[in-house]
């Protein structure tokens, strides 16, 4: 039985806030892995490209296992401060201590380096699993009402946007700085840095959230809970596109450095602030998507979600082509079209993890139990597997292609960056628009499912 009345309140500015804080905590890491841990374990650590982009993937088996366990774990916790919130600061210190040892970079022999970054990388993945799947959970039950989980969300990839912008505009920079022309050491003591600043927002992200919705205790199995699961087809439509979103993204913002390295002629001199040609495209892109997130609660009110979803994939991918065709040369015109697809992007991001929790309350709304925990594991793990899938294909075009860290490369390995920076996060962001069609819980659907869940909550207090 529910303790109380839901409470359907606006939520604070200041829970708001508090709940974006920590997906800028995860950004600063998730961020950072995203546009420079390829990079780093080939150009600076000395991995082959063909043996990260494996490892990314042979890793995913656990996640495959882990995401949903721990999704069906949270749904199963009781505690005095909710079923999700406990574990953002209980795993804060072990998500930052293992996002340090990533990028610790023992001086190992190859084989000794596969070992350590097989171990580490599945390490920072399941830390990843125990804070996120939970954190994420949190937002179904923050509000009763989906028009303030939308306004959580928004603000959730504002300061997502916030969190990748401050990685993008000074990771370069501190490595330089920090490392004194030692990569190797630059890259250690950002990364410490930025633990230290994880810890902190996730801890003031428990401190300002509160768990609204009090769902009954969770007695169903978990074959039941699965069985609810895939019945859902929105979801599984938006897990497959979120997989293939991420893709887009993690394979795009993976291959700036080395298209900006090998590619375009960048040389080293700022010009702007502190920021060279690399950082500055880095930088604007985050800028792109802050604005992205600012702006789709303007959109949602020409489109509803599916519509606005199916465009800006679409939008995303044609400028992803236009791209293409920009000469190496025509800085300004490819930092337009780079920031523009980013953009695109922070409208999508929202979108999706609204609809997550959208897909949450349906199957609530159907089988009469809440089981946001596993929903929401269930799409990170969708997430996550376009994660590693987004690294290790620029890996093993890389690899396919000839390049070779650190030397002038081909005219074929220069092919194979242009083709991974452009064309190929255009065919996961058009396959991602596509499948949408597909997806059910348009703008009236929404509604009446929110105030039968109204209904039903309300009856169970008086019941």
């Amino acid at each position: 039985m529910s303790l109380r009345k839901p409470d359907t309140a606006p939520l604070s500015l200041g829970e708001k806030i508090g709940y974006g804080l920590g997906d800028m905590a995860s950004n600063f890491y998730m961020g950072f892995f995203g546009i420079f841990l390829l990079y780093y374990y080939t150009d600076v650590w000395g991995i082959s490209p063909a043996a990260a982009a494996t490892m990314f993937l042979v890793t995913k088996i656990i996640d495959a296992i882990s995401d949903p366990a721990m999704g069906l774990l949270a749904d199963r916790t009781e505690t005095r401060w909710g079923k999700y919130r406990p574990y953002i600061v209980w795993m804060a210190v072990p998500y930052a201590a293992l996002g340090y040892l990533l990028f610790l970079g023992p001086d190992l022999s190859q084989s000794g380096k596969l070992v350590f970054a097989y171990i580490s990388y599945s390490l920072i993945m399941l830390a990843y699993t125990a804070i996120n799947v939970p954190y994420s959970a949190l937002l179904a039950v923050i509000s009763p009402v989906a028009k303030e989980r939308t306004k959580a969300t928004q603000f959730r990839f504002i300061f997502a946007s916030l969190g990748t912008l401050t990685v993008g505009a000074t990771t370069k920079p501190l490595v330089d700085w920090l490392g004194n022309g030692d990569e190797l050491t630059g890259f250690r003591l950002t990364i410490l840095l930025f633990a230290v600043l994880t810890v902190v927002l996730f801890w003031i992200t428990f401190a300002t959230t509160k768990e609204r919705i009090k769902p009954e205790k969770h007695t169903s199995s978990v074959k039941d809970d699965m069985s609810v699961l895939v019945r859902n087809i929105s979801w599984v439509v938006l897990a497959v596109s979120g997989i293939l979103i991420v893709i887009g993204l993690i394979a795009r913002i993976s291959s700036a450095a080395f298209y900006m390295k090998y590619y375009v002629p960048m040389g080293e001199e700022k010009i702007l602030w502190w920021m060279d040609r690399t950082t500055l495209l880095i930088t604007l892109g985050f800028v792109g998507q802050l604005f992205g997130a600012l702006l789709t609660p303007t959109f949602l009110k020409l489109f509803d979600k599916r519509q606005l979803m199916i465009i800006a994939n679409i939008l995303n991918a044609a400028l992803l082509v236009g791209s293409y065709f920009v000469p190496p040369e025509n800085y300004w015109a490819l930092v337009g079209f780079y920031a523009g697809s980013i953009f695109c992007f922070g409208v999508i991001i929202t979108l999706l993890f609204a609809m997550y929790t959208d897909c949450a309350e349906y199957g609530e709304w159907k089988s009469g139990k809440n089981s946001a925990g596993l929903t929401v594991s269930a799409s990170m793990f969708s997430l996550k597997t376009g994660s590693a899938f987004g690294s290790a294909i620029p890996g093993f075009i890389l690899a396919g292609f000839g390049f070779v860290a650190n030397q002038t490369q081909t005219p074929e390995s220069i092919q194979g960056i242009r083709f991974m920076f452009n064309f190929v996060p255009a065919i996961f962001f058009f396959a991602a628009g596509l499948l949408m069609v597909l997806y059910k819980l348009n703008g009236p659907t929404v509604k009446r499912m929110e105030q039968a869940l109204l209904k039903r909550r309300s009856q169970n207090v008086s019941a």
